[in-house]
């Protein structure tokens, strides 16, 4: 995978904070565990309320947490100015979403100057190792930041 420049210094600080303006992250415990040029890696724990009636990881836990983790990679590379939308994504999920943990890896396939292609996979972390769950391709657009 090459490794990709971004164009903001402050990358890490942009996406952290966008991050923490995130209300649905929040209400779902969701933490941004890392992000760097092109790459986004979200976790979250076991809750009873994040589950379905098996008691899996919902589907719609893993999908938000896919979208975050593909737009988040996918903003470290944009400019200063701008912010970041989905435009579009689709996710498979490969197996039952049991473990630990959750964990959700976001990498940029293609930037572009306005849109930006990238995919994320979810593992669950159970029995001393990482399981693949599902994954999502999507495209995103960059937009400017919304005057205040």
């Amino acid at each position: 995978m090459s490794e990709f420049a971004p164009q903001n210094p402050d990358f890490v600080e942009v996406v952290r904070a966008s991050f923490a303006r995130q209300g649905l992250m929040q209400a779902l415990g969701i933490a941004l565990a890392e992000v760097g040029p092109g790459r986004c890696v979200l976790e979250a724990l076991p809750d009873p309320r994040l589950t379905q009636q098996q008691g899996f990881f919902h589907g719609a836990l893993i999908g938000a947490m896919l979208d975050c983790a593909g737009g988040y990679a996918a903003y470290s590379l944009m400019p200063a100015g701008s912010d970041v939308l989905t435009t579009e994504y689709k996710i498979n999920f490969l197996a039952a979403a049991r473990g630990e943990r959750l964990i959700a890896r976001g990498r940029v396939i293609k930037p572009g100057r306005t849109l930006t292609v990238a995919m994320a996979e979810a593992f669950c972390r159970r029995d001393g190792g990482e399981h693949l769950c599902a994954v999502l391709l999507q495209s995103l657009i960059q937009v400017p930041v919304p005057a205040a």
